[in-house]
């Protein structure tokens, strides 16, 4: 039976994390379109998202584990038939070795058994894959009813783009590469390639797949982060069963929390040395596998972090668009950001430092901020500056601007970096 790790080390905890996510490398997937490939192989899924103050989601989190990452990767990959659009607790580029995992909610979507069915409309959704059929690669504003002529029947922009949703969450088309953030539909037979799994998984399959991919990607890992965003009880209940088989014949070893948390991880991982975590900064999306799931991040992290673009403007403590800052091996502070594309201009509205010895300098206990020396001051300062040039560049702008920094005293610092690095 596979034995109990009492009372796991923090520190290990992040690194095995970090290490797992290609956060602590220079290169850890290598360089170019097949290191995209592989990121999101190790991942599991990277998710995709409409917010465009600095660079989406999905190209921010690839940016963040590939140097060279390009947005072209992305529908390269999609068009020789590596990765493909589909949903994991939200939309997302899989690998396409995992098509089948996707089939269920294709198949609950298809009964109407999912509560954000796009579509009800059957007869406009044959309508609609008729016109997919005929004239091949379809976009939503290709049903947009010229100007000046109204509105006739089903080809309607509204209802058609519903069903064209509905008709690829259930599976029947596939998005073969977006022009711009538009997604581009044709039939799943013309898309798909030759020899892909196609068949259902069983619950007990489906499980071992939840299980596999999150301590793949993290390490170690809790049943609600492995069935994160899967609201099926069926789910958390095969999960179940499979970690006890697991546990039983030594595929999986149990961790305990010096605070009771019990969590899962392959055996031996615990036990070798954890890897390095260079004083480096990474600048993560809000949407980063790293930070998504709350929980996670306040129990590894001890970092409690929530997006607050949802949050109504007086309620915001950081900021609509606030990235977090990785240093080492914590997450350190967050910076809200924007990128004014027009004018060349990458500005840090906000910046908010919590802790930022990577070392292991205290959080800010009763609102007072700790520091460090001003060795450790300024070489996050000019690692912080380093990153911040990289990202803004990714965002298509060479000049940096600070607001307002909190506290204060990292305006001078960040500063003071820039003169020394010209």
């Amino acid at each position: 039976m596979g034995k109990t790790q009492p009372h796991a080390e923090k520190h290990k905890l992040r690194r095995i994390n970090l290490d797992r996510q290609g956060l602590l490398k220079n290169s850890p997937f290598g360089l170019g379109k097949n290191a995209t490939r592989k990121a999101i192989e190790q991942l599991g899924y990277v998710q995709i998202d409409t917010i465009s103050v600095v660079a989406r989601a999905h190209h921010h989190i690839l940016h963040s584990r590939v140097p060279n990452y390009h947005p072209r990767h992305l529908d390269l990959l999609q068009q020789q038939g590596s990765i493909f659009e589909h949903w994991y607790h939200a939309a997302a580029y899989l690998p396409m070795r995992d098509y089948r995992f996707a089939l269920p909610l294709m198949g609950k979507m298809r009964r109407r058994e999912e509560r954000w069915v796009r579509s009800h409309d059957d007869k406009l959704m044959r309508e609609v894959l008729r016109h997919v059929a005929g004239e091949g690669p379809t976009r939503a504003r290709d049903f947009e009813t010229p100007s000046g002529r109204g509105v006739s029947g089903w080809w309607n922009w509204k209802p058609a783009k519903s069903a064209l949703e509905q008709l690829f969450m259930q599976g029947d088309l596939m998005i073969t590469g977006r022009e711009g953030f538009q997604k581009v539909y044709d039939l799943r037979e013309r898309v798909l390639p030759d020899g892909v799994d196609t068949r259902t998984p069983t619950d007990a399959e489906m499980a071992d797949y939840l299980i596999n991919t999150t301590l793949r990607s993290h390490g170690v890992a809790t049943v609600a982060c492995m069935i994160h965003g899967r609201i099926h009880s069926t789910y958390r209940d095969a999960v179940k069963v499979s970690i006890a088989e697991q546990l039983e014949d030594g595929r999986l070893q149990q961790v305990q929390r010096a605070d009771g948390t019990v969590m899962y991880s392959r055996p031996g991982i615990l036990e070798q040395r954890a890897p390095a975590a260079p004083a480096r900064v990474k600048i993560l999306s809000p949407f980063d596998n790293v930070v998504i799931q709350r929980p996670r991040g306040q129990a590894i992290f001890d970092f409690d972090y929530q997006i607050e673009c949802y949050v109504p403007e007086p309620k915001r403590r950081f900021g609509y668009f606030c990235l977090p800052l990785l240093y080492g091996d914590k997450l350190v502070g967050r910076a809200d950001c924007k990128a004014h594309r027009s004018e060349g201009r990458f500005e840090v509205k906000s910046l908010h430092i919590e802790s930022f010895n990577a070392r292991g300098g205290d959080r800010s206990r009763g609102g007072e901020q700790a520091r460090g020396d001003a060795s450790d001051e300024q070489a996050f300062a000019r690692a912080l500056q380093a990153t911040l040039k990289t990202f803004a560049q990714f965002n298509g702008c060479e000049q940096l601007q600070f607001t307002r920094t909190q506290p204060a005293h990292w305006l001078r610092l960040l500063k003071q970096a820039d003169k020394s690095s010209d």
